[in-house]
């Protein structure tokens, strides 16, 4: 079992790296897909997932919980893929939202300006200096949200297990050496890392539970779990609402025990 993640400049042919890599491991390939997942399951527009995984600081400004939230949503059926076997995950924020997992396999793909100018070009049929607008400004956007949300610069290679650079490498070359290094057994799965995985979707789980049930959607909580035993930390607007939390979480299978450590609060708003 593997689980790649790969994180892609854009423009920068990590699209092409992940596709091709899963057609070669025979996995299967998600990448933004998992937003129309999510959005079904948890009756959420896909836009505002979306947004949730990309829009700077300003846009949340006012309601914070709302983008953690949604970006839960998003990370429970990616933990659901990934709890079912192998999986290349070339979307945004995979090696994030999955951290702390020992097999997964995070993978950054850079490429030189000239590779991602020429690409831009081709893709969005715009001239080199309209490529290069568009470039810079997405480029400055993914840095904003990853250093508003995370606090980290996305560049930084201690992110990631390795880093690729297509500038002179080819697509194939990239292709093999993620494939050779996701056999090797410091990426096997072990009995701590799979229990990690586990206790990551339950609280992922009962999280989102706890995020789309019109009683208990307006707490601004977080959801921890070990070996079933979960615990939810935050603030909700009411001892009522409160009580009908171990209720709800009680209820997503997996859950031997809920521990409520939510507090009187203000809540944040849908």
């Amino acid at each position: 079992m593997a689980i790649i993640m790969i994180s892609r400049g854009t423009f920068s042919g990590g699209k092409a790296v992940a596709e091709g890599l899963a057609e070669q491991l025979h996995y299967p390939c998600v990448s933004t897909e998992i937003l129309g997942d999510a959005a079904e399951e948890f009756h959420v527009p896909e836009e505002k997932l979306n947004a949730a995984l990309s829009e700077p600081p300003k846009v949340w400004r006012r309601n914070p919980g709302r983008r953690i939230a949604h970006m839960n949503f998003v990370r429970a059926v990616l933990l659901k893929r990934a709890s079912g076997g192998n999986l290349v995950y070339h979307g945004t924020a995979g090696h994030l939202l999955l951290k702390d997992i020992s097999h997964v396999l995070r993978i950054r793909v850079v490429a030189d300006r000239e590779y991602r100018v020429k690409a831009a070009m081709n893709k969005e049929k715009v001239d080199r200096p309209g490529a290069i607008d568009i470039i810079a400004k997405l480029d400055r956007k993914a840095a904003a949200w990853a250093q508003d949300l995370y606090g980290i610069d996305l560049q930084d290679p201690a992110l990631y297990d390795m880093v690729l650079n297509l500038e002179n490498m080819s697509i194939a070359s990239a292709i093999s050496l993620v494939a050779h290094m996701a056999d090797l057994p410091d990426f096997k799965p072990t009995p701590a890392s799979y229990e990690a995985l586990e206790n990551l979707r339950l609280g992922s789980l009962v999280w989102a539970e706890l995020t789309k049930n019109r009683h208990t959607k307006n707490t601004d909580v977080r959801v921890s779990a070990e070996a079933g035993i979960v615990t939810v930390t935050g603030k909700a607007g009411s001892h009522k609402i409160i009580d009908l939390i171990p209720f709800i979480a009680g209820e997503v299978a997996g859950v031997k025990e809920v521990k409520n450590e939510v507090g009187i609060g203000s809540d944040w708003i849908w």
